[in-house]
């Protein structure tokens, strides 16, 4: 039968309970006669505690030991679900970095995973053990424990699956993924599947749904990744690649608060001017997004972008040095909202009839900015939950 590597986050293993629900799932599994690879997370809210506390005791806390701190949430919930395995007769082990000598590289709290000894796993997996694994952390080029970054279970469970050949599913705090946010829209859809470039475009326009490195990895070893509630028997929804587009051109609605447009106006119109201003702006690591230009008059041009809010600042300070005298505008009350759909390779109009959808509903569109699968226009913060409601009932999402 299959290798099944199933990752539990931390809202999954936040008390007794959850521990114990998911160790009869993973019963369940395994008596259907799959091996079974467990990827978990901290405790609910454990690993951040433990990294206040170390911040409570000085500003400063060692490097060393706070990538301890933060690897010891996930090795105390892989115990506690090891210890529940085995007090109902399952014979089960878990594993930290170190013991799979699970090589990272770059900086500490942002290692990557391109070595892990998945004979040690082979051979407790033979020995019909359940195998259970911290997800969390990495060995770093000096020996030594390093955490892989936010949401790195997700990344280990995928990684794990590339190297045994097997099925990946990740158990979270949500049915599946969703056309909309529910948050935002009461009645959204469930996908059966999503492609792993869609699913992409959407975490990148600030869809928080999940890990876009674990996903990336998930596309370059061409791992299907199953995605489910934890507590609940509901189908999920499967990220894989997608050969067969049918008559539906958008699949899911992205939404981002999170930026602000920046106008320049009068810039003189010179060839070397924009790519200056740009490369000035790049160097200090601030991302851009949308870009606009009008036709130049008299030899000036306004000229309009996106950036993080949190970069407004330096943005200024920049353009002031490059650019003196020159008038910025800064409009923050803006909200991205974009629309992603694989349909729209091969589907017309679409663009156009949203543009109108928008338009006769009075929701101004400021900037727009497409790709292949997607469109992307900045509207006033104000129109964002309406454009959500028209936009979902026009495309029936």
């Amino acid at each position: 039968m299959a290798i099944i590597v199933q990752k539990y986050g931390g809202s999954s293993v936040q008390s007794m309970d959850g521990i114990k629900q998911i160790a009869e799932k993973i019963i369940a599994r395994k008596n259907k006669g799959h091996k079974m690879v467990i990827v978990v997370s901290a405790l609910g809210d454990n690993t951040q505690s433990l990294v206040d506390d170390a911040h409570s005791i000085t500003a400063t806390p060692d490097n060393h030991e706070l990538e301890i701190i933060k690897a010891a949430g996930e090795m105390v919930s892989s115990s506690l679900l090891a210890i529940v395995l085995k007090s109902l007769g399952h014979d089960c082990v878990s594993y930290t970095a170190m013991q799979l000598n699970s090589n990272s590289s770059v900086s500490r709290g942002m290692a990557s995973f391109p070595g892990l000894d998945e004979k040690i796993i082979n051979r407790a997996l033979n020995q019909n053990k359940v195998v259970i694994l911290s997800g969390f952390q990495g060995i770093d080029k000096l020996s030594d424990t390093a955490s892989i970054g936010k949401d790195a279970a997700d990344i280990t469970a995928i990684v794990i699956s590339a190297r045994l050949n097997g099925i990946c599913e990740i158990y979270t705090d949500a049915e599946g993924i969703y056309t909309i946010d529910p948050k935002l829209y009461k009645r959204p859809k469930k996908l059966d599947v999503i492609s792993y470039e869609e699913i992409l475009e959407l975490i990148s326009l600030g869809a928080d749904i999940i890990n876009s490195r674990a996903i990336e990895l998930a596309e370059k070893y061409n791992v299907p990744v199953y995605v489910a509630h934890s507590g609940k028997d509901e189908k999920g929804t499967y990220i894989k690649e997608v050969e067969f587009v049918d008559n539906k051109p958008i699949t899911g609605i992205a939404i981002s608060d999170s930026d602000a447009i920046i106008t320049l106006e009068g810039v003189p119109f010179v060839s070397n001017t924009l790519a200056d201003t740009f490369e000035s702006i790049a160097e200090q690591k601030i991302s851009v997004d949308m870009i606009s230009q009008t036709t130049p008059i008299e030899g000036k041009v306004y000229i309009s972008f996106t950036i993080p809010k949190k970069d407004i600042d330096a943005c200024k300070t920049i353009l002031n040095n490059i650019l003196p005298g020159i008038k910025i505008n800064i409009d923050e009350e803006i909200t991205k909202f974009s629309v992603v759909g694989m349909g729209m390779k091969s589907a017309s109009g679409v663009a156009s009839r949203l543009f109108k959808l928008l338009s006769i509903n009075n929701i101004q569109i400021k900037m727009v900015t497409t790709s292949e699968i997607r469109i992307t226009c900045a509207i006033e913060h104000k129109d964002k939950l309406k454009a959500v409601q028209i936009v979902a009932r026009e495309f029936g999402l």
